[in-house]
């Protein structure tokens, strides 16, 4: 279908339109190139219209001169964001009682890591240096100097208790690894950006070259989040995240399994046991980090990350975090509802900041919510008449199976919260 030049709008412009081709582009390209070619006062001031150079055999359309050099001024360019992250973990262990007074661990970027991998390595006890939070553990660490942050949990596989094993030997000392990894990062040609897939394998095979540890295995969700606001997640099993946003869930990660109750996990079996294994016709399962779930997310001002252990994700619900959440942000002013929607509160910063002057543990909006919904987990765990997410599991897979309520676990949260500097 041909095109159809609109009427001219005056009798100057019609003249300009009908000018010969060779004119046109003689002052196209003085227009281009003003130190070249002139264009006149007169000219410049009627703004006539001109023809464009022509399309595919189309035909040309009219636009104006003046509009050309407007369109020649460079777009503003937007300065790359820069974030920092609040992070907090609460946790408990199975058979506790729960104390949000004790049961939380304010991260502090400028902290040294302390050298618990040495001491295990020394042959101290490596059981005096870890938290109380039972075969769950975590870890948070600065990457080097880089200015990004590494988290991470990892969940001991409890079915190895049955072979004599203790699973927390293997959960916690994989996190003092990893954390170690991360401390010590430095860039250099060809690793610019630490990855944590490649963080998982670095504890990962700590943990194999190691041996006081001669068996045992867990899940890992590790996470870096970046100085420019990325954040790139490898999840391996049943724990997981959430990612929250203005009072809505943004992403949410699936569980890995092999079967019901059967978790991805990185192992070490001894040769005793897997002799054991092989004379009775059983089966092991043994993942590695080229098997985790790669994500990657863009962060903004204000964004929540819940990285948590089974322990939460058996109680509650991914929605039932973002009720928990929301309840915190919004109630101190974080998130602040409006008639255009939610928006992130002016004193977020003053939030996160820490009291160091208060008694006992500094309170921090990251503290707050990590210990609202390890608590929260905590208390639907006991529950014995309310069926959480492991019940209904439990119920979908085995239908003439009467368990009801939650489910007794060990529980550990790691709360990240993103905030754009100024």
């Amino acid at each position: 279908m041909k095109a159809h030049l609109p009427p001219p709008p005056s009798r100057r412009a019609a003249t300009t339109v009908a000018a010969s081709r060779q004119q046109f582009w003689a002052i196209f390209d003085g227009i281009r190139h003003p130190a070249q070619k002139q264009i006149s006062s007169s000219l410049w001031r009627a703004r006539p219209a001109r023809i464009t150079r022509p399309h595919n055999g189309r035909l040309p359309y009219i636009t104006r001169a003046g509009d050309l050099l407007r369109s020649q001024t460079p777009p503003a360019v937007r300065p790359i964001p820069s974030f920092s992250y609040r992070i907090s973990a609460s946790y408990s262990a199975k058979g506790h009682q729960f104390d949000s007074d004790t049961n939380i661990f304010n991260f502090n970027p400028y902290a040294r890591i302390q050298p618990t991998s040495l001491n295990i390595e020394e042959g101290l006890d490596r059981r005096r240096h870890r938290p109380a939070s039972g075969e769950d553990a975590f870890f948070i660490s600065r990457v080097g100097e880089t200015g990004d942050v590494a988290v991470g949990i990892a969940d001991g596989v409890g079915g190895w208790a049955e072979s004599g094993v203790d699973p927390a030997d293997f959960s916690h000392t994989f996190c003092d690894r990893m954390a170690n990894a991360a401390y010590k990062f430095k860039r250099d040609s060809n690793l610019k950006t630490l990855k944590p897939r490649e963080l998982m394998q670095t504890g990962y095979q700590s943990i194999v070259e190691d041996n006081t540890i001669a068996a045992g295995g867990s899940t890992a969700c590790v996470g870096v989040a970046r100085k420019d606001g990325t954040l790139e997640v490898a999840n391996l099993g049943d724990s997981g995240f959430v990612h929250l946003r203005l009072n809505a869930i943004h992403r949410v990660s699936s569980p890995q399994t092999h079967a019901f109750n059967t978790p991805y996990q990185l192992s070490i079996i001894s040769a005793k046991l897997l002799a054991q294994i092989t004379a009775y016709g059983g089966t092991y399962f043994h993942d590695s980090p080229n098997d985790a779930t790669i994500s990657s997310h863009s962060l903004r001002h204000g964004d929540v990350v819940l990285f948590a252990s089974d322990g939460v994700w058996d109680n509650l619900s991914a929605y039932d975090t973002l009720r928990i959440i929301s309840q915190y942000m919004i109630g101190k002013g974080a998130w602040e509802p409006g008639s255009n929607g939610v928006t992130v509160g002016e004193g977020i910063r003053k939030l996160t900041d820490q009291d160091e002057s208060s008694e006992g543990r500094p309170l921090t909006l990251q503290s707050t919510l990590a210990v609202a919904v390890a608590s929260h987990a905590k208390v639907a765990s006991l529950n014995t008449k309310v069926d959480g997410p492991f019940a209904k599991e439990v119920h979908r897979f085995y239908p003439e199976e009467t368990y009801h309520g939650g489910k007794v676990d060990d529980i550990c949260v790691v709360v990240l919260l993103a905030l754009e500097d100024r």
